[in-house]
């Protein structure tokens, strides 16, 4: 033994230790790395300086918030509903037709149609014999004779004498005498009788120029005062002199001839004209320089068109005929 520790105790704390770091050193290799333990650090304090500690800067305010803008708002969504279509409405009543015409009118020019009344009458060879004055016509409204004034000396010696429609030529248009009167047929006393008869009206015959117009009740609608007749010898209109029914002033129309009717009454025959205060108001005026517009009642024209050339077209042969002998050598 020496002195101090024995060597053998010496040597076995030493052996021990360095057991233990070969087999913590095997178990490290055979286990791999570890991770050595996380050991929380216990703060220190530290014992404060006795040396004044400077003051920190301030720090800087944050900055205010811009204001937010107040957020529009949202609309609702309506979920559109099934809605039933409104029941259509009925539709309105059509509007009231308006009333019907109180009159038609017809258009006749001038050079359609000639006035009767104190028209020069010629001959053939063109020498003026008188003038027309009167139409006679029959209850069928055929026109019968004509009253023609023959010139006598100066004046002297003017008889009226009716002849034979058929004897008759006219020409409207004509600058000289607008009548054409074929020489008559020796007339026996009987003959003479007769058209000196027809001056009168009778039962089946009318002298229309001075005759009343009256309407079917009797009520007194103007007098005729002339007659227009075309160039086939057919009268179109009357003209009538309604003064005195409607107005105060003197005032006169044209009727178209299809709307004059005969009829006997007190064994004479009359020239009726059914047309109302409200028609003859409705009237244009009759002017000679002017087209000639005919009126028609408007009741009268709505069954059919007025047929003038009815009672005259039986006249039209006779008046070709008369045409004819005109030219015939004398």
């Amino acid at each position: 033994m020496t002195d101090g520790f024995p060597r053998q105790a010496f040597r076995l704390p030493i052996v021990a230790v360095m057991a233990a770091l070969i087999l913590s050193g095997c178990s490290s290799w055979l286990r791999g790395p570890q991770q050595a333990p996380i050991v929380e650090a216990t703060p220190t304090l530290l014992e404060v300086a006795s040396a004044p500690v400077e003051a920190s800067a301030p720090e800087p305010e944050p900055p205010e918030p811009e204001p937010s803008q107040p957020k529009k708002p949202k609309k609702p969504v309506v979920k559109p509903r099934h809605v039933e279509p409104p029941a259509p409405e009925p539709a309105p009543p059509p509007p009231p037709p308006p009333p019907p015409p109180l009159i038609t009118t017809r258009t006749i020019e001038r050079s359609e149609a000639r006035a009767l009344l104190d028209s020069e009458v010629q001959r053939p060879d063109g020498k003026v014999v008188g003038r027309a004055v009167d139409l006679v016509t029959d209850a069928n409204g055929k026109p019968r004779t004509l009253v023609v004034n023959l010139q006598g000396f100066l004046g002297v010696g003017d008889r009226k004498v009716s002849f034979p429609w058929s004897l008759f030529r006219f020409t409207p248009t004509a600058k000289t005498a607008p009548v054409t009167m074929n020489p008559p047929p020796k007339m026996s006393a009987a003959d003479r009788a007769k058209a000196t008869a027809a001056l009168q009206p009778t039962a089946d015959s009318l002298p229309l120029l001075d005759a009343d117009v009256v309407r079917s009740n009797g009520s007194k609608v103007g007098r005729i005062v002339d007659v227009l007749i075309d160039a086939a010898a057919q009268p179109q209109a009357v003209v009538v002199d309604v003064s005195g029914m409607v107005t105060t002033e003197r005032r006169t129309i044209a009727a178209n001839w299809s709307a004059l009717h005969f009829a006997t009454r007190d064994k004479t025959l009359r020239a009726l004209l059914d047309l109302n205060d409200a028609q003859l108001n409705a009237s244009p005026p009759y002017a000679a320089d002017k087209p000639i517009r005919a009126v028609s009642p408007a009741a009268a024209t709505a069954a059919g068109p007025a047929t003038p050339a009815a009672p005259a077209a039986a006249a039209a042969a006779p008046s070709t005929a008369a045409a004819s002998s005109a030219k015939a050598p004398r």
